[in-house]
């Protein structure tokens, strides 16, 4: 007996908690390409967090987008986030949005009236203390937000 193939990198039970230190903190997992084009061809701004099963995106990128958000005094509209790996269609559709980069995860962007107008890549969250990503993604929102 054969199983079926998963698209998804890992095993749904191992990324689960990393999904949740995100949307607990207020954002909404976009899982298919219909969720991100609602999302993010909307008018208002959206943050984007590609999320990751990587050592920096638990130890850099998660704390310091969820910091970023809760101490900026701009907010964005919307909160999301796609998951590089497990919801492939989803993150292959939301990275079409972030024109001129490269495929990256964990990465960051912010989006206004489905444009992008700031991003964040993995070489600039990896290896850094989440502090001073956090205070990147802050300047990014009080600008564009």
């Amino acid at each position: 007996m054969r199983l079926p193939m998963s698209s998804a990198m890992y095993p749904e039970e191992l990324v689960q908690p990393m999904r949740a230190d995100l949307t607990s903190a207020g954002f909404q997992e976009l899982r298919t390409p219909d969720a991100v084009d609602a999302s993010l061809k909307a008018k208002g701004t959206a943050l984007v967090y590609v999320n990751s099963i990587c050592g920096c995106s638990a130890r850099m990128g998660r704390p310091a987008v969820k910091h970023a958000v809760q101490q900026a005094s701009a907010k964005p509209d919307r909160l999301a986030t796609v998951f590089a790996g497990q919801d492939k269609d989803a993150t292959e559709r939301a990275r079409g949005y972030f024109t001129g980069y490269a495929p990256s995860s964990p990465s960051i962007a912010l989006l206004k009236d489905g444009q992008l107008v700031w991003m964040m890549e993995r070489w600039q969250i990896e290896g850094r203390p989440p502090q001073l990503i956090a205070d990147e993604i802050q300047r990014a929102l009080e600008d564009n937000c």
